[in-house]
């Protein structure tokens, strides 16, 4: 069994690679997102990426850095086939995913303007935001020295392959069909 996880900046393109490998290579998906709106709604909380922040934070910290995507790993693991873990946040699930076997992790990063544009247009709960919230978003979840906290920066940097996706959809549909090439 392979784990593909997926970490990258707001409105990269994270969900655009996901959609790939599901359709064109039958990946099962496990999100990060999704097991967090269900736990937010569970306790009543707003759906928002404040909620989000709190309630993975609290998570980690109660449990372990890497307690959410243990949790989708136990998933995965049941199916026993190759699998993606979309949103990687902390460098404490990287180490864990990498411990227990065949674990790759892509890294997604595009100009700021263009990720934005591309969260308006998603439109989900969690991005109707301004621009300057967006950013305020980002820096908060960029860097941090607490182990139970996002750091975006450090997961980017320990990916195994990273792309920029700054162009279109068959760019970035072309730079991952070559790393999967190599992975599967």
């Amino acid at each position: 069994m392979i784990i593909i996880g997926i970490t990258g900046t707001l409105g990269a393109g994270k969900g655009t690679i996901v959609d790939y490998l599901v359709n064109q290579k039958k990946i099962a998906h496990y999100s990060v997102r999704a097991y967090l709106i269900h736990e937010i709604e569970k306790l009543g909380l707003p759906n928002n990426r404040d909620s989000m922040t709190l309630v993975a934070n609290r998570l980690r910290a109660e449990n372990s850095p890497s307690f959410i995507t243990d949790e989708l790993y136990k998933e995965a693991l049941k199916s026993g086939k190759t699998a993606i873990i979309e949103s990687i946040r902390t460098p404490g699930e990287i180490e864990s995913l990498r411990s227990k076997g065949k674990f790759y992790l892509l890294a997604v990063d595009a100009d700021p303007e263009i990720r934005y544009e591309r969260i308006v247009q998603r439109a989900s709960e969690t991005d109707k935001i301004s621009f300057e919230t967006f950013l305020a978003n980002e820096a908060r979840e960029m860097n941090s020295h607490d182990i139970n906290k996002q750091n975006l920066k450090k997961c980017i940097e320990l990916a195994d392959f990273a792309f920029d996706n700054n162009g279109d959809f068959a760019l970035l549909h072309q730079q991952v069909e070559q790393v999967i090439s190599k992975i599967i």
